[in-house]
C-alpha cells in the first residue's frame, strides 16, 4: 500500500549523498564560478549567502543553484561580453525566483517533499546528520572558491525531483494499477508548463529567454519545423548546456537554433561550425565574445585543430557518465499511449526531468514532465 510510505522522511533520501559544493555570494565573481564548475564533477553549484572565510556561527542561507547555462546565458544576454562580465558578482547567475531551493529539516516527510515540488521548488536543501567538520584551508587556489564544510562545521546536501522519483521508482508495487496507466489516460500531458518552442531557422540569440525560462523550469526548448507541419526536430537542452564550457556563449550569438543544435551535441562541436562561429564574431564585431572564444581554445583560420585536442565549446574536465548522456541534442520522446511507469524510467535514464510527447507519425503532441508524475502520485497519498 502506497500509505506504508507515509513513514519515510527526507533523510532516507540523502543516505550516500555527497555534501554541496558551495560558492559564496559575497565574494565570489562570474569567473569564479567558471572556474569552479570547471573543477568538479557536478554540473550545478550552490550559491550561499554566509562568507566561508569568516570563522563567525551566522547561519548560512543557499540562495540557489548556477551550472554553466546560467553562465552561457549570461554572457549570451550581454551583447559583447568583456571582463566587468565575468568581474560580476555570481548572484547574477541566480534565477530571479528564490523559491526554486528551499531548506527543510531531516525530519520533512517524503509526502511534505512532493508538495514542495509541486509547488515549485526543484531543490530541497537537507542538512547531514553527522559529526561536525572542522574546516580546513584549500590547498589549491584554483578551486578555493567552493567549499563543503560551512563556518558552523555544518554540510548540507540536496534532494531533486530525479531523486525522488527514483525513490518512488524503487516502490513502484505500492501504487499498482498506475505504473501501467498510459500518460495519455492519466491526463498529464502537457499539464504544467507551457511549451517552449522555436523554429529550426531562427536565431539562437533570439531564444535566449526562453533557454533561461527552461533552466529555471527543468524543461527544454523545442527545436520545430515550422514551415512545414510543426514536427519535432529536436531541442536545445540547459543540460546539454551545463555540459558545454563558456565559449558556447559566442554560438548562441552566431547561430541559429538548428546550427546550435549541432554545435552542442556530442562530444565537441564540429570544425566546420567553430570556423562559421568565429567568422560571424568578427563580422559582427563581437570583439568581446572573440576574445573569449580565442582564450579557451584559439583557432586560427588555417591552424584548425585535431580531434585530440579541447576544441571550444566543451568543458575540460572529466565528465561523469550520467553527464555524457546528457550532451546529446536529440529530444526524448515518448507517445500517448507510454506507461506512466516507461517515461519515468526514459527521463532517469536520459538525466532529464521531461520528456516530449509526439505521435506514431512524428506529430508533436507536448510534453511531460516530473511534476506532472509526482501530481499523480501524490493522490495516492
Amino acid at each position: 500500500m502506497a500509505l506504508s510510505l507515509l513513514s519515510y522522511h527526507i533523510s532516507d533520501l540523502c543516505l550516500g549523498k555527497p555534501p554541496l559544493r558551495c560558492l559564496s555570494a559575497s565574494s565570489s565573481s562570474v569567473s569564479d564560478a567558471i572556474a569552479a564548475l570547471k573543477s568538479s564533477e557536478d554540473t550545478f553549484l550552490s550559491v550561499w549567502n554566509c562568507n566561508h572565510d569568516d570563522d563567525d556561527i551566522t547561519e548560512c542561507e543557499c540562495l540557489g543553484k548556477i551550472s554553466m547555462a546560467d553562465v552561457i546565458c549570461h554572457l549570451s544576454n550581454d551583447h559583447d561580453p568583456t571582463l566587468s562580465s565575468l568581474n560580476a558578482p555570481v548572484s547574477v547567475l541566480l534565477p530571479k525566483t528564490r523559491s526554486l531551493v528551499l531548506h527543510v529539516q531531516p525530519t520533512c516527510s517524503l509526502v511534505e517533499a512532493i508538495d514542495l515540488i509541486i509547488q515549485g521548488a526543484q531543490n530541497l536543501i537537507v542538512p547531514i546528520q553527522t559529526k561536525p567538520f572542522a574546516k580546513k584551508k584549500q590547498q589549491n587556489d584554483n578551486v578555493s572558491v567552493t567549499t563543503t564544510t560551512h563556518s558552523n562545521g555544518q554540510r548540507f546536501c540536496w534532494i531533486t525531483q530525479d531523486d525522488i522519483i527514483q525513490f518512488l521508482l524503487g516502490t513502484i508495487g505500492a501504487f499498482s494499477p498506475l505504473p501501467a496507466m498510459s500518460i495519455f489516460d492519466l491526463g498529464i500531458i502537457n499539464s504544467t508548463h507551457a511549451i517552449l518552442a522555436v523554429d529550426y531557422n531562427s536565431s539562437a540569440s533570439a531564444v535566449i529567454s526562453s533557454i533561461s525560462r527552461a533552466l529555471s523550469d527543468q524543461t527544454s526548448v523545442a527545436v520545430i519545423d515550422e514551415e512545414g507541419d510543426d514536427s519535432l526536430i529536436g531541442e536545445i537542452s540547459p543540460m546539454t548546456l551545463t555540459c558545454c564550457d563558456e565559449t558556447a556563449a559566442a554560438a548562441v550569438a552566431t547561430l541559429s537554433a538548428g546550427e546550435l543544435m549541432a554545435y552542442i551535441d556530442g562530444a565537441n562541436p564540429p570544425e566546420s561550425l567553430v570556423q562559421i562561429v568565429r567568422n560571424r564574431l568578427e563580422n559582427k564585431g563581437l570583439m568581446g565574445l572573440l576574445s573569449l572564444f580565442d582564450s579557451v581554445s584559439p583557432l586560427s583560420p588555417s591552424s584548425g585543430y585535431s580531434s585530440e585536442e579541447e576544441s571550444p565549446g566543451r568543458m575540460s574536465r572529466s565528465m561523469s557518465s550520467s553527464a555524457r548522456m546528457a550532451r546529446k541534442s536529440e529530444a526524448i520522446v515518448c507517445n500517448p499511449k507510454s506507461s506512466l511507469m516507461a517515461v519515468m524510467i526514459q527521463a532517469i535514464a536520459h538525466r532529464v526531468n521531461y520528456a516530449w510527447v509526439i505521435e506514431k507519425d512524428g506529430c508533436f503532441v507536448g510534453m511531460v514532465t516530473f511534476v506532472d508524475i509526482l501530481k499523480v502520485f501524490r493522490n495516492f497519498f
